[in-house]
Parts: structure tokens; sequence; C-alpha cells
């Protein structure tokens, strides 16, 4: 089977490339910006007419699009997430190698839901800014495009490589700065914030599953049950060996003192607070992955700790 994978050098792209490279049936090509790749190609800028040419010479049997930004403004995010997947359609239909695509959605183009709900794929998707906007403009192309696709709304991806600018990134990054310079208090906003992290190695899994797959239409990918960011973070203390306390500094009456082990001195180390919810999925999100068993026979095997385990272990290391 041969693969066209595109954003193979991001967060998940570079994880599904090694899920396909283990494949010995799988011959892969990486299309991206980067000088690393088999092939430069700039999707938000680039033509579909060139991207045909270039799918009529290798004639894929299955395109996997990882690429996108997930950082910066509603134009940059339009640019990278909607426009770019509307480049990779249009070349498909044009192109006469009649590839599958396996489109890589996300959890934030829900949006907002009821605490203690699983969101399955037939909600209504009310996203609730800027990137689950351009991400759910996405899906809808796709969906409409009439070809062979499969979406795959990924939920909160964690595990090694994790961004440092995501909840569990800054979360990491923080500890290790409190433990470098031996404060025994660490204080971080929006740690009433539950969400469904799911490991990006689980995730590699369910695109290849995907690849192989004859489904169609939206499919959730995520653990199933959602978690608490500060429990995440009692958890991530414990695998780091974190002895001080943690702050929340927006707990509703004022900040809220939640103890990981005890404190070691009375300094304090203060991460930058950032808005509580700037995935637009407000206080809780949950997805209902049974259509991922049932359709993909995919379930996740990778737990919650072992990702934090992975993302503590590249923090630890530029201390």
């Amino acid at each position: 089977m041969r693969v066209l994978l595109i954003g193979a050098n991001g967060f998940i792209g570079r994880f599904v490339a090694d899920r396909l490279l283990a494949d010995p049936a799988v011959q892969l090509t990486a299309l991206g910006r980067g000088d690393d790749a088999d092939v430069r190609f700039d999707l938000a800028t680039g033509s579909p007419g060139a991207l045909t040419r270039f799918l009529d010479a290798v004639h894929p049997g299955v395109v996997v699009n990882c690429a996108g930004a997930t950082r910066g403004g509603a134009r940059e995010l339009t640019r990278h997430n909607t426009v770019a997947v509307a480049t990779v359609c249009e070349a498909l239909r044009r192109s006469g190698c009649g590839a599958r695509l396996v489109q890589i959605g996300c959890g934030s183009e829900y949006g907002p839901s009821q605490p203690g709900s699983s969101t399955a794929e037939d909600a209504v998707p009310r996203p609730g800014g800027p990137y689950g906007v351009s991400k759910l403009a996405a899906t809808e192309l796709v969906l409409g495009s009439g070809l062979d696709a499969v979406v795959l709304r990924v939920f909160s991806p964690a595990g090694p490589g994790t961004p440092a600018g995501s909840p569990l990134g800054r979360l990491a990054e923080a500890m290790r700065r409190a433990m470098q310079s031996g404060d025994g208090e660490l204080k971080l906003g929006g740690l009433g914030v539950q969400r469904d992290f799911i490991d990006v190695r689980d995730v590699a899994r369910a695109v290849h599953a995907a690849s192989l797959s004859a489904a169609q239409g939206v499919i959730n990918i995520g653990s199933g049950r959602a978690v608490r960011l500060r429990d995440a973070a009692a958890v991530l203390a414990r695998v780091a060996g974190y002895g001080g306390a943690l702050h929340e500094l927006d707990a509703p009456s004022g900040p809220l003192r939640a103890a990981i082990g005890h404190p070691r001195a009375d300094s304090e180390h203060t991460a930058p607070m950032a808005y509580p919810y700037p995935d637009g999925c407000g206080s809780w999100q949950q997805a209902d992955v049974r259509t991922a068993r049932d359709r993909l026979g995919w379930r996740p095997r990778i737990n919650l700790e072992e990702s934090l385990a992975d993302i503590w272990m590249e923090a630890a290391c530029r201390i």
C-alpha cells in the first residue's frame, strides 16, 4: 500500500510516520514544508493543480493529512487548517489516483459539552474558538467532497513530544522550573478543567487502522474518560518526584491549595496564567469512542500515567 503522509514532522505526524513505516506492506512518502520531507509542498500556498500532478505521479492508495496549525490568529488558522484541506480535497478530486483520505480532525470541533456527558459523533458541533471553527470547516469540506474519506476527531493528545504550549506541556515545564530552582510551591491556572487525554501513539494506531479500513465519516479518537487537570498534575508530580505544593490560581473562591506532598521551602514558583479554556471546549470534554471500537477495531492501550511519564522524561532532560 502506497501512503502519502502530509505533516510528518508534526506532533501527531511523527508517530503516524513511525507506525506506518513499521508496516512492511506500506510504502511511505512524506510531503511537507520542511527540508527533511520527501517532497516539499506548502498546502496553504500551493495550488491544487500542482498537488494533483504530484498525486498522479506517485499514485498513492491512501493520503493521510496530519498537517495544520494549533496556534495563531483566525486568519492563520483558516489558512493552515481550512484552505490547506480544500487544496487536498480538490487535488484528490482532480487526480486519477482514487486515493482514500484520512483527515486528522480534533475534539475542539464539538465545543463545550455538558459535564458528565460523552460526546458522540452525531453531536451538533459548536466550536468555541477560531481553532475549532477552522478544523470544523475542514471536516465539512472533507465530508462534502465526495471522496472516500474518514475524519478522525482526536481529543487531547498527550505523550512524548507533547507541545510546550499544551496544558500538560505547560504543567511539565512549570514543574521542571520549580524543581530546578528548589521552589516548594507551584501556582497554575485552569486545573479544574477536565479533558479526554489520549496518547499520541494510540492516535497513530488509529490512523493506521483507518487507512486499512473502509470506514467513512467522522470517528472519535479518545480514551473515553475525562481527567481533571489537577489530577493529572498530581500524577505528574508523583512521576517527577516533586514534593512541593500546588496552588490553583483560578478557583472560584480564590486560590485553592491542593497539596502534592509537602512544601519544602518558603519560596514559590508562579507559572503564567492562560485563559482557562483556550481550546474553546469549556470545563469538560469526554469522547464516546464506541464507533472507533466498532468500525476500526481500535481501543486505547496506553494509560495517562505512562503518557505523563514520557512527557516528564523529556522535560527533565532540560534540567
